[in-house]
């Protein structure tokens, strides 16, 4: 199984639940992957705390013109959808590394054959076990936006005889379409506030329309109103999952510590969780 822990907005717990599901899945004997997509900020090592066994860098196509070649034409500029590629005066080409989305026109529609692919490095990826729990997650470059083009590379690591767990970036961007892409279930966070309500209405209609099977865990339950439950209720979606708003979990996440290995209580709640999401893809 592929599932996606999803989340409207950042904060409401999406890591804390997708590191303790994988720590979950692997004790009851399942073969079992974490794969941090959230790679503008990655922070499931801290509670997994993997040993890295290999870096891969990650680089993606942009164009690169040989100003002696060109003709002027100004077609590369013509079939560039994002103005990654703008033709001046003189001959002159300019490029924007960083607006595009290395799709080979201009490379294809150069009658001169004076544009080449050039690698550009986008980040990298970094492989590991954390226990017996394979360990993948993503490292964005500095200032770098081909943020779908990384979750991508990350998610090639998906072995097909594995539970995958993938920790999926905040929102409802480009990003998180990609990393929830493919995915047999979807596990949306939220906690139960205003903020919370509006942007998990807003990753519902993300998984809707993708047509993507999903529940919903509510984090820090107690604090706020019922409001998220009414809303589920309403709307006929299952809420798979209710953790407390407890302050020895607050204690745990603080020092990088699991949920699961620090107050034992709550295996039952997280091996009910995989329990519920597997029974509903089999059914």
């Amino acid at each position: 199984m592929k599932i996606a822990i999803a989340s409207g907005k950042g904060g409401t717990g999406k890591t804390t639940i997708a590191t303790n599901l994988a720590c979950t899945g692997a004790s009851l004997g399942h073969k079992v992957q974490y794969l941090d997509c959230d790679v503008e900020e990655p922070n499931g090592h801290i509670f997994l705390k993997p040993d890295i066994e290999q870096i891969q860098a990650v680089t993606v196509d942009v164009p690169q013109v040989n100003s002696s070649k060109c003709t002027g034409c100004g077609k590369c500029g013509e079939i560039c959808q994002y103005s990654a590629i703008v033709h001046l005066k003189d001959n002159n080409v300019l490029t924007f590394e960083q607006l595009c989305h290395s799709c080979g026109g201009c490379l294809r529609i150069c009658p001169a054959d004076a544009i080449t692919a050039r690698p550009l490095k986008i980040g990298d990826i970094e492989l590991g076990k954390a226990g017996s729990i394979g360990f993948v997650h993503g490292r964005l470059r500095i200032g770098y936006v081909r943020t779908p083009s990384l979750i991508k590379e990350v998610k090639s690591h998906i072995k097909q005889d594995s539970l995958a767990i993938v920790d999926v970036p905040p929102g409802t961007s480009c990003p998180v379409v990609e990393a929830v892409k493919g995915a047999d279930f979807v596990l949306l966070v939220t906690e139960p506030t205003p903020f919370g309500l509006n942007d998990l209405e807003l990753a519902v209609g993300l998984v809707q329309e993708m047509k993507l099977p999903f529940a919903v865990a509510i984090n820090r339950h107690g604090i706020g109103n019922d409001e998220v439950e009414k809303y589920c209720r309403t709307e006929n979606i299952e809420i798979a999952l209710k953790l407390p708003d407890d302050r020895r979990i607050a204690e745990a996440y603080s020092v990088g510590k699991m949920i699961v290995d620090v107050l034992p209580e709550y295996k039952e709640e997280f091996a009910g969780l995989y329990e519920s999401i597997s029974k509903r893809l089999k059914g």
